[in-house]
């Protein structure tokens, strides 16, 4: 429905006098009806809080799925990354090896000592690294890499390549 220009200042005086009619015909006493003025009585402020609730309800909403999508995410990787690991060489698991690199780098796959000689999530060192096949940088490679290199090296030596962790 198309309004011409013509029409505009007629609805738009409609849309504008009849709130003020309303108010003029509920606000107004005997005393300003003889005078032929309209009082306007005081607006009352609708309380905030009233307003507020679907919009605090909207945020924990939020918050809430959001959170439930998160943790299902994390526990879709964690099998994904089980089922991934579940022949890592030796039959070593995958739960061993993340204890050690969770001692060493905290899982860090980047993780560097503060002197530089051991990298990585499991802190291989370079000659370690390159013992088991590895090469280049072990901070440098893919996580799953440093895994499998990992699990070779606990084959072959057991726990005794991390002292500490193992």
């Amino acid at each position: 429905m198309l309004i011409k220009r013509t029409h505009i200042l007629p609805v738009l005086l409609i849309v504008l006098a009849f709130p003020a009619a309303a108010l003029a015909a509920t606000g107004a006493d005997s005393a300003d009806a003889g005078s032929g003025e309209a009082a306007i009585a005081p607006a009352e402020v609708a309380p905030i809080a009233i307003l507020q609730r679907p919009v605090n309800r909207f945020h924990y909403v939020v918050r809430t799925l959001s959170k439930q999508i998160r943790a299902e995410h994390l526990a879709a990787l964690k099998k994904q990354r089980e089922e991934m690991y579940a022949d890592l060489p030796g039959g070593v698991s995958i739960a061993t090896l993340e204890s050690i690199a969770s001692c060493e780098s905290g899982g860090d796959p980047t993780a560097v000592s503060s002197d530089g000689s051991y990298r990585g999530k499991y802190q291989f060192d370079f000659g370690t690294w390159e013992s088991v096949g590895g090469s280049g940088d072990p901070a440098a490679a893919p996580e799953d890499e440093q895994d499998y290199r990992a699990a070779l090296l606990y084959t072959q030596s057991g726990s005794s390549p991390w002292p500490v962790c193992g």
